[in-house]
């Protein structure tokens, strides 16, 4: 599991996949979460404002496990 670190109290998921280069656009992170690729927490997400803490686990369809980490 790869640690993503940010610098605030939280992040929105679209932004969180563009940051572990899950996506390179915010059109690309929308269609990735209606395709149901991604889990929040073991929970399947399909909100691009979904605001993520750290703690958080991010499993991405295809790109890999991710924590977020408060730096």
């Amino acid at each position: 599991m790869k640690q993503i670190f940010i610098h605030s109290k939280y992040i929105k998921l679209d932004q969180f996949l563009k940051l572990s280069d899950c996506v390179s656009t915010g059109g690309m992170a929308k269609a990735l979460l209606q395709e149901g690729a991604v889990l929040v927490n073991d929970e399947k997400e399909e909100r691009r404002g979904r605001k993520l803490v750290p703690g958080d686990i991010v499993k991405v369809e295809d790109c890999g496990t991710f924590q977020v980490a408060a730096q």
